[in-house]
């Protein structure tokens, strides 16, 4: 699909969300909540005729975790190691693809980079057959949940959020879009030793972009030089991406770049909320070296 067309489908979408009601908004799709005008079913049974490649640079990231922040690092790494021109306003989320958009995927030139919100145990087999590298990066579920709460209230395409407080139990209880940040988390934790996959924290990012850097490049096989790898973390700041946003995202720019800071939580969650979320992370990721990699004790505590 080309830019033009892919951004013609993206405003027909956020036309016929105005004609709808939030209820028809979201559907399930085996036991988990979808964004129907994005990702409706014919969509994701596409995705089981995806044909990985070895050299597919793959980024998985539960909503809001960074994903596009991450998107807009990864295109410029791609850009710099290959000399290849990475189209900066098509998301590469496979779930929004569509039948005709994978039928077409086979002539795309190497290397391809993708991306899904899907739980590992939903990307497509072949991704895993083919050994593909995947990035997956994560991020407190504090903060996650606070910038769910902003994309879901000024996202058209998503049922208007009647509260915070009804958000915050929706996101608590897994029953919202992508389904629950937990089942996401256990996923991957048990696929830490998988050398095809890296888990790198939107926090660690925030403090050491540079290192990310480097750390993914190195990953996926590509090779920079110093001065690459600064200029593309200069160029990569939450700070410039947002301003730039307008160009690369249109309408939707401020929605999905707001704030991304680390902390933001602090200014919505009750005590009594603080401690529900501290006890679900210690009964589902204490120990764990995930739950360690996201330091809980240091940004949510």
């Amino acid at each position: 699909m080309n830019t033009n067309v892919f951004v013609t489908r993206v405003q027909s979408k956020l036309r016929e969300a105005k004609e709808i009601s939030d209820e028809e908004k979201l559907y399930r799709y085996n036991g988990v909540l979808y964004p129907r005008l994005m990702c409706p079913e014919d969509h994701l049974k596409a995705l089981e005729n995806i044909e990985a490649r070895e050299d597919d640079v793959m980024l998985v990231a539960y909503p809001k975790c960074g994903f596009n922040w991450m998107v807009g690092v990864v295109r410029k790494i791609i850009t710099e190691a290959t000399g290849m021109k990475m189209d900066s306003r098509m998301p590469p989320l496979i779930e929004f693809f569509g039948p005709d958009v994978i039928k077409v995927m086979g002539n795309t030139p190497s290397p391809r980079f993708l991306g899904t919100h899907l739980h590992p145990d939903n990307i497509p087999a072949s991704f895993h057959a083919k050994k593909t590298k995947i990035l997956v990066i994560f991020r407190n579920p504090k903060d996650t949940l606070v910038s769910f709460y902003h994309f879901s209230n000024n996202n058209p395409v998503l049922p208007s959020v009647q509260s915070w407080e009804s958000f915050y139990s929706h996101f608590m209880s897994g029953d919202v879009p992508w389904g629950s940040y937990f089942d996401h988390a256990l996923a991957w934790e048990e696929r830490m030793d998988d050398p095809n996959v890296l888990i790198v924290t939107y926090e660690e990012l925030k403090q050491d972009l540079s290192e990310g850097v480097r750390q993914i490049t190195t990953f996926f096989g590509f090779s920079l030089t110093e001065a690459q790898v600064q200029q593309i973390s200069e160029g990569s700041t939450f700070t410039a991406m947002k301003e730039s946003s307008a160009s690369s995202h249109g309408a939707l720019g401020n929605v999905i770049f707001r704030k991304g800071e680390v902390g933001d939580w602090r200014n919505h969650f009750t005590p009594e909320q603080s401690k529900e979320m501290d006890d679900a992370f210690n009964k589902h990721l204490a120990g764990t070296r995930l739950g360690d990699k996201l330091n809980y004790q240091l940004h949510c505590q």
